[in-house]
């Protein structure tokens, strides 16, 4: 989402509820996706404007897309031709896109019809991607939580990683998975020694879920641990407490702040900084005009 654009009516998360997308269709979802589609090009736009490089694409760009393939759409040619013109914008001028699939998309379920919709899910995503042209790399990521220990660990994640090998080499070769922020669930050092060891997939360090899942890592040890997994430019999650902004003991203090005062320390890794805040853009440009990522 980018607030300032919004209010203007720009927006890349168009959708309809599933009543209206069964009795309009494909033509509707179509129409729904172009916009989605012109307006993320007008988003990159302004955020290459305000010196940000690093966007996260709405997974809602094309709507109800699991129940079809992008080629059935009436526009299909129109929404293809969008998403090369944002692939080759990204490409000229190093912007780095890339996807958060929400928390339903469950690679290490026990569940068989879990993983089927997660697994289409997974590849939705690596069509929107290799559609805009975008190389098959973890530096255009799709990242995702394992996020259930399902009551034993060994087993998920042994799962995670069986299932893992049956996604299409486009989606193995973006996918990364993020620590938790929850005390029973994935830190860094598990992450690391469950999955990275086992099939190479790297670690997204995000600094306030850390506070939750340290295993007694401090901020630097855990980042480093996590940076070190990846073979292009690490990508690391920032975010503060609301609870801390506002000290009020009634929010939850996984719940994020408006705004971030800092400061985000990356400790030489070089890595890609994703805000997470609730004020967006506005979060980001604050901080710009504030202090420096160190």
């Amino acid at each position: 989402m980018n607030i300032t654009l919004r209010e203007k009516g720009v927006r890349t998360n168009r959708g309809m509820r599933k009543t209206t997308f069964q009795e309009r269709g494909l033509t509707y979802a179509g129409e729904l996706a172009e916009q989605n589609c012109r307006d993320l090009k007008r988003i990159i736009e302004w955020n290459l404007d305000h010196d940000i490089y690093y966007y996260r694409i709405s997974s809602d760009l094309l709507p109800w897309f699991s129940q079809y393939n992008l080629g059935e759409l009436p526009n299909a040619s129109t929404v293809r031709s969008l998403l090369s013109e944002v692939g080759d914008y990204a490409l000229e001028h190093d912007l780095r896109l890339t996807f958060h699939p929400d928390h339903f998309v469950k690679l290490a379920s026990n569940d068989d019809t879990v993983v089927e919709r997660s697994m289409i899910d997974l590849e939705n995503h690596r069509t929107i991607l290799d559609a805009m042209g975008l190389p098959r790399t973890p530096y255009y990521a799709i990242n995702i939580h394992i996020g259930a220990h399902y009551g034993d660990k060994e087993a998920t994640s042994e799962r995670f990683c069986e299932h893992f090998e049956r996604l299409s080499p486009a989606v193995r070769k973006r996918l990364t998975v993020e620590n938790d922020d929850t005390e029973s669930l994935w830190s860094i050092p598990e992450l690391v020694d469950d999955i990275y060891d086992r099939i190479g997939i790297p670690i997204t360090y995000d600094a306030l879920h850390h506070q939750f899942t340290s295993r007694g890592l401090t901020f630097r040890e855990a980042l480093t641990r996590a940076t070190e997994t990846w073979e292009t430019t690490p990508i690391i999650h920032y975010s503060e407490s609301r609870r801390l902004h506002e000290a009020d003991p009634s929010i939850r203090p996984q719940n994020h702040s408006d705004y971030v005062i800092g400061p985000i320390h990356t400790y030489g890794t070089g890595a890609d900084v994703m805000i997470e805040a609730k004020q967006k853009e506005l979060a980001v440009l604050r901080y710009q005009n504030t202090t420096q990522t160190t």
